[in-house]
């Protein structure tokens, strides 16, 4: 490919990216890095976690994301008393116009392109685990048959914190489904004046649906094209190696508060992020700056705490901050 074609399409990508963030940005106020990290997620294949306590827009952000996108969209809210086959669907009797019954598939809400899990934790483990195939496979095992689901497929998976009470503590395996974790945070003074003069007055505001499946897909190829040296590849390797605490790598911090670090995915996660990170930019290839700025929501639900780390409270975002703190890349 010419260096005119990739500039191109570095161009095309861009523009797409802005259009999608600008039209969820007239209606979510004050989440604009929660916004771009949602549609970096989807061009990466993987899914989101959101954390925060309630009403600060968690949902409205998943459901404004997929009205602007040509994209079937689906909610499951989650309680205790959901069962696996309320996602995934269940088999049922049907009977035959000339007699006699036969067993028809009649699919759960998973079988949409923008799923959204709403608190997630409220749910049991059991109901919880419905899920991994889904975000891992992109396919459901129903009885003996597997049902591959359309491509693009994200799950948008909103959780309240985990002291509230009521809620049950996401497994580790499902954690590291996710690409990001998000944390909403309560939005400052003056996106609250633009929150309420959106919402209280007379004029609904509306978005616009701008870009389809096809076109989300073809921005996938193109993110996944973009080259990255091997040093900077290491780089986000060391990052990962370093949440271990037997690595060499580790900080003194890490050694003293993590139990597990985290796994390859969180390797795949930074590389794919960084790409995408490295196009919204105008740039060709990815820098080190790039997966430091993706860092963060890729680790923080990836670094499991010891009894003493629990004990003390450690934050996970302390421990990355003093991960990238200490780690330098090797880009000589």
């Amino acid at each position: 490919m010419t260096a005119t074609a990739v500039a191109q399409h570095i161009d095309l990508f861009r523009e797409r990216f802005t259009r999608i963030t600008r039209e969820v940005g007239r209606k979510i106020v004050g989440h604009e890095d929660i916004v771009n990290a949602t549609v970096t997620s989807l061009l990466a294949g993987g899914h989101v976690l959101l954390e925060g306590i309630p009403g600060v827009g968690k949902t409205s952000l998943v459901h404004t994301l997929a009205d602007v996108l040509h994209l079937k969209f689906s909610r499951i809210q989650f309680t205790p008393d959901l069962m696996p086959a309320d996602i995934v669907g269940t088999n049922i009797v049907q009977e035959h116009a000339h007699g006699g019954t036969f067993f028809e598939f009649q699919p759960g809400p998973i079988f949409a392109n923008v799923v959204l899990a709403d608190e997630i934790n409220r749910a049991t483990p059991k109901t919880q685990s419905a899920l991994l195939e889904a975000m891992q496979e992109m396919s459901v095992s129903v009885g003996k048959t597997t049902y591959k689901l359309e491509q693009p497929f994200l799950v948008l998976a909103t959780q309240n914190p985990l002291e509230m009470e009521g809620t049950y503590p996401l497994p580790e395996a499902q954690l590291d489904r996710f690409f990001f974790k998000l944390k909403v945070m309560y939005p400052p003074e003056a996106s609250m004046h633009a929150i309420l003069d959106r919402t209280t007055q007379t004029e609904e505001i509306t978005v616009e649906r701008v870009v389809d499946g096809a076109e989300i897909l073809e921005m996938r190829h193109v993110a996944r094209a973009v080259p990255i040296a091997r040093p900077v590849q290491a780089y986000a390797i060391r990052l990962t190696l370093a949440t271990h605490p037997e690595s060499p790598y580790a900080p003194p911090l890490i050694k003293k508060y993590v139990r597990y670090g985290a796994s390859p995915r969180a390797a795949q996660a930074l590389v794919l992020a960084a790409k995408i990170h490295a196009i919204t930019r105008g740039q060709a290839f990815v820098s080190p700056e790039d997966v430091k700025a993706v860092a963060m929501p890729a680790l923080r639900h990836r670094v499991l705490m010891n009894f003493e780390g629990e004990a003390e409270q450690v934050n996970a975002d302390s421990l990355i901050t003093e991960l990238l703190a200490s780690i330098s890349p090797d880009v000589s």
